[in-house]
C-alpha cells in the first residue's frame, strides 16, 4: 500500500530537482546575450552573493559550531570555484563544447560517491554516465567547434567542483532543524565571498552595467540560483548521488532548445538523437535508488501473514508452517 505512495513521492522529488539543471540550461543564453564580455569572476559574484543574501535575511539562520567550516567548504565547491570556472569555460569555449566538457559531471560522482560516500560503482551507473555525455555530445557539439586549453580544463576543474559539492553535501547533510532555504543561502554566501576578493584583484572595478546587463543578473542571481539552488539541495538530501547528477543532461539540452527557439539554431536529426539517449539516460539514472527496496519489503510482509494464520491452527502446526524458513532464505 506504501509503496505506490512512496514512488509518487520520489518522482515528485525527482521533477522538481530537474527544474534545477533546465533553469542552469539558460545560462549559456543569458551570459552570451545579456550580461558583459569577458567578466567571469564578477559574473559569478553577482549570480552567487546577492542570492545569498537574500535567503539569509529571510531565514534569519547562521550556521553553528562545526557548520561554519562545512558550509565555507561546500559553498567554495558548490559556488565559489564552480561559478568563475563555469563561466571562464562558456566565454573561452562555445557553447556545446562547454556543455560536453560539463556533461562529465556524473562520471566524477560515480568515483567521489565511492571513495567518500562508499558506494560502489555499478554497471548501469557508470553506462548511463557515459551514454549522457555522449548523448549531450550529439546534441551540442559541431564539427567545426575550436577548442581553447583555457576553457576545456576550466570545464572541466567546474565540473570535478561541483560533483565534490555534490557528494559531500549528501555526506553532511544539513544541521538538525535548518531547513533547505538556510543551508542554501549560507553555501551561497560562502561562495560569494570566497569570489569577491579574487574579483576585485582579478577583474578590477565593476564595469559600468546597462539595463539589459542588470536584468541578466537579476534572473541569475534570483530565477537561476536562489530558488534553482534550494530545489538541487533538497534533492540531493533525497535522491542519491549519482541520480541527482544524471539529472545534468536537461541543462545542455535545454540550451539547444533555447539556442533553437531564441537564436535559430539548427536542430537536425543528429541533435534529436542525441537528446533521445541524454534523457534515456537521464531516466534510467532514476531507477538506479529503487532495486535496494526490494529486500526490506518481503521480510516486513511475511511476520504480518505468519500470525494470521497461527492464530487459527494448533500450536503443533505452527512450528511446521513454513513461513519462517521463506523469510529467512529471502534476502539472499
Amino acid at each position: 500500500m506504501s509503496h505506490p505512495t512512496a514512488t509518487s513521492r520520489r518522482a515528485a522529488f525527482v521533477a522538481l530537482t530537474a527544474l534545477a539543471p533546465i533553469s542552469w540550461g539558460s545560462t549559456y543564453y543569458v551570459t552570451t546575450e545579456f550580461l558583459p564580455p569577458d567578466r567571469p569572476l564578477f559574473t559569478g559574484l553577482m549570480r552567487a552573493l546577492p542570492a545569498g543574501l537574500l535567503l539569509l535575511a529571510l531565514t534569519r539562520t547562521l550556521p553553528k559550531g562545526a557548520w561554519w567550516g562545512k558550509a565555507a567548504v561546500l559553498g567554495a565547491l558548490n559556488i565559489g570555484a564552480f561559478f568563475p570556472l563555469l563561466f571562464l569555460a562558456a566565454y573561452r569555449l562555445p557553447g556545446g563544447v562547454a556543455a560536453v566538457v560539463g556533461s562529465v559531471g556524473p562520471l566524477f560522482v560515480v568515483g567521489l560517491a565511492a571513495l567518500l560516500l562508499g558506494d560502489r560503482p555499478t554497471v548501469r551507473a557508470l553506462v548511463t554516465a557515459v551514454a549522457a555525455a555522449f548523448g549531450v555530445s550529439l546534441v551540442v557539439l559541431q564539427a567545426g567547434a575550436a577548442l581553447d586549453l583555457v576553457g576545456v580544463v576550466a570545464g572541466l576543474l567546474s565540473a570535478l567542483s561541483m560533483s565534490a559539492g555534490v557528494v559531500l553535501t549528501k555526506r553532511w547533510g544539513r544541521p538538525e532543524g535548518v531547513g533547505a532555504l538556510a543551508a542554501t543561502g549560507w553555501q551561497l554566501t560562502a561562495g560569494g565571498l570566497v569570489i569577491l576578493p579574487i574579483a576585485l584583484l582579478v577583474e578590477g572595478a565593476p564595469p559600468a552595467l546597462t539595463g539589459t546587463n542588470l536584468a541578466g543578473y537579476a534572473y541569475l542571481a534570483f530565477g537561476n540560483t536562489a530558488i534553482s539552488y534550494v530545489l538541487w539541495f533538497r534533492g540531493i538530501e533525497r535522491l542519491s548521488a549519482s541520480s541527482v547528477t544524471l539529472l545534468g543532461p536537461l541543462s545542455p539540452v535545454t540550451a539547444a532548445i533555447i539556442g533553437w527557439a531564441a537564436l535559430g539554431q539548427a536542430l537536425g536529426p543528429v541533435q534529436l538523437l542525441g537528446m533521445a539517449i541524454a534523457l534515456g539516460a537521464t531516466l534510467v539514472g532514476q531507477l538506479n535508488p529503487r532495486k535496494p527496496a526490494t529486500p526490506t519489503e518481503v521480510p516486513t510482509a511475511t511476520p504480518t501473514e505468519v500470525p494470521a494464520e497461527t492464530f487459527s491452527a494448533p500450536e503443533r502446526r505452527e512450528r511446521e508452517a513454513p513461513a519462517e524458513p521463506e523469510a529467512s532464505e529471502a534476502p539472499r
